[in-house]
């Protein structure tokens, strides 16, 4: 937890507390329901918690927003940034429904009331809409936007205030991304996480933004 605090620290207390739930809620769940590799999950914080919170650095989400996190599996980026942005709502799709199970877990937890969970494949989600897309190392950023684009609205009846980015896609993607970035036929903003984190992990990390 300590590494979060390390570049977070407007935490209210009821954060506070759901941050520090999330290590003995994912081992205790992870023992049952093997959602984060062995080797990981000692690092919970850094590579998964800190990882998904690099969305929250770069982007202000407008309360109200609605944000689909597509391939959730154990609820990363999801989570981390339902508990950063309470008034903002997270739908968690994925096609492995033991996965979701982990996510329900512990949102119920730790009292996440911003959470809906939806067991079914991204190409198959027809009748709802969102403000943003987000995933973490699912798909190619191709088939991502693909089967993203047509779940983006260009606005959803409440007024976006300036920080808040366009609608789009918001991924996190590692290693050299030349050759996807080129077939996916799209021209992303790119930032290298590294800039935003220090710690030796985010060397090879990226997030991709790509506005409708």
């Amino acid at each position: 937890m300590d590494i979060v605090l390390k570049y977070f620290s407007d935490f209210s207390p009821r954060q506070l507390d759901q941050f520090k739930a999330l290590e003995g809620l994912y081992k205790e769940w992870n023992e049952k329901i093997n959602v984060i590799s062995r080797r990981d999950i000692d690092s919970l914080y850094e590579k998964h918690v800190l990882h998904s919170l690099s969305i929250a650095a770069a982007f202000q989400f407008d309360s109200g927003s609605k944000i689909v996190d597509l391939g959730c599996g154990g609820g990363f980026p999801g989570i981390p940034l339902a508990i950063y942005f309470p008034d903002v709502h997270f739908h968690m799709v994925d096609s492995i429904a033991k996965k979701l199970k982990v996510v329900q877990e512990i949102s119920n937890a730790i009292g996440l009331g911003n959470i809906s969970v939806q067991h079914t494949r991204v190409e198959e989600i027809k009748d709802k809409k969102f403000d943003y897309i987000i995933s973490r190392a699912v798909a190619p950023l191709k088939d991502l936007w693909h089967w993203g684009r047509p779940l983006i609205q260009k606005t959803n009846g409440i007024e976006r205030s300036a920080e808040a980015p366009a609608p789009g896609l918001i991924c996190l993607k590692g290693g050299d991304l030349a050759q996807e970035i080129q077939e996916s036929g799209v021209r992303p903003y790119v930032t290298a996480i590294k800039d935003i984190f220090k710690e030796p992990f985010f060397e090879t990390k990226y997030m991709l933004y790509v506005p409708k």
